[in-house]
């Protein structure tokens, strides 16, 4: 039997607990569009950032809005790889670019899921790797794996470079990397991993380790680079355009003074919108599962380092502070220790833990989508 088949087959419970739930959590979503007279197909194709996405696949880059206060938003802040693709699937088949987009991100998020099993696999073992899987598809921003968003086709290039880097398989990682890298401005996470694996591999091996970690280490990182400095070239500023764009939309790293003064003001102003509090936990329980896997499971380096670059790209940064919880999503290794828990837990306790994450899942999904004021 062939390996790729040998690991489908052992993946195939996780897969289809990951399918089962994403389903229902889609399903629920629909039912309440429907009672709300909204259109599903809208909300998961055209809300927020999918909007944006969908016209760069349609029309290629130029799209910026201009704001009473002086803000400027520039399509410029969007990486290429997804829209790209999505130009790519709606010119082959007889779809719209949103129906192109929800296609690309299922299969992606379904490639993922089968990537996350098996590096968890690797790492802690199979019951793991089907509790993880399913974690991951129930948590409570995991709407957004069956939206037309980048997160599920970067966790997916990131969760396969992880499991090549752990079988060490240099090229494919080091490519697996690139294209994470032009998937989503955090894809840098996985670059990061790859340059780490590569330089142990050289430490251990006295730098005899051939030419193929030196290939991969030339790879990774050349697909956020590339993307970086060609914004950069368009907009006259070959290092820091594409910083300043991402400065029109808020968006900058400042090691998290601007999370801070957030949450400070939040707090202040006593209760505020559900979506901004639950980002806030969210995050806060991040913080706390990176914890733990660096203190109590301590995995492999390039999980290690992938998992850590997510986290602190997420904490440092400031602007849309609600969409922290979604930037944490390719973030899968966090869930680590908390599958281990419900392994080692009693089967009641943990079919008890799995519906509550289920029930908050669907209900979240119905909530950030149809009745949430703010971007997701």
């Amino acid at each position: 039997m062939p390996r790729w088949r040998a690991a489908l087959r052992r993946a195939a419970p996780a897969l289809g607990l990951f399918a089962a739930a994403r389903l229902t959590g889609t399903l629920v979503l629909a039912l309440w569009a429907w009672h709300v007279g909204r259109s599903p197909r809208a909300l998961l194709a055209k809300s927020w950032d999918s909007d944006w996405y969908t016209r760069i696949a349609a029309h290629g880059y130029g799209r910026t809005l201009f704001w009473p206060d002086g803000g400027a938003q520039s399509d410029l802040a969007f990486f290429p790889l997804y829209p790209g693709l999505v130009r790519a699937l709606a010119s082959v088949l007889p779809v719209a670019y949103g129906t192109a987009g929800l296609l690309l991100s299922w299969l992606a998020a379904g490639a993922a899921a089968w990537g996350i099993y098996l590096v968890t696999e690797r790492v802690a073992g199979r019951p793991a790797a089907v509790v993880l899987v399913l974690l991951w598809a129930l948590l409570p921003h995991s709407v957004v794996l069956t939206m037309a968003y980048t997160e599920p086709l970067m966790t997916a290039l990131a969760a396969w470079a992880l499991y090549a880097l752990l079988t060490r398989r240099w090229l494919l990682a080091g490519a697996l990397a690139g294209l994470a890298g032009l998937s989503r401005p955090n894809g840098v996470a996985v670059a990061a991993a790859v340059l780490a694996a590569v330089a142990v591999e050289l430490w251990r091996r006295r730098g005899r380790a051939g030419w193929r970690p030196w290939a991969a280490a030339a790879l990774a990182p050349a697909g956020w680079l590339s993307y970086v400095l060609w914004v950069g070239a368009r907009r006259g500023d070959l290092l820091g355009g594409y910083f300043a764009v991402q400065d029109g939309w808020t968006s900058r790293f400042d090691f998290g003074r601007g999370a801070l003064r957030f949450v400070r003001d939040m707090v202040a102003k006593g209760p505020t919108q559900f979506g901004f509090v639950m980002a806030l936990v969210i995050t806060a329980v991040g913080v706390l599962l990176f914890a733990l896997l660096v203190l109590v499971e301590r995995p492999p380096l390039p999980v290690l380092v992938y998992t850590g670059v997510l986290v602190l790209i997420t904490v440092g940064g400031s602007g849309f502070f609600e969409s922290k919880p979604r930037f944490l999503l390719p973030a899968f290794p966090l869930l680590l220790p908390a599958a281990l828990a419900l392994t080692r837990a009693r089967p009641r306790a943990a079919i008890v833990v799995i519906a509550a994450l289920a029930g908050l899942s669907f209900g979240y999904g119905v909530y950030v989508l149809t009745l949430a004021r703010m971007a997701l």
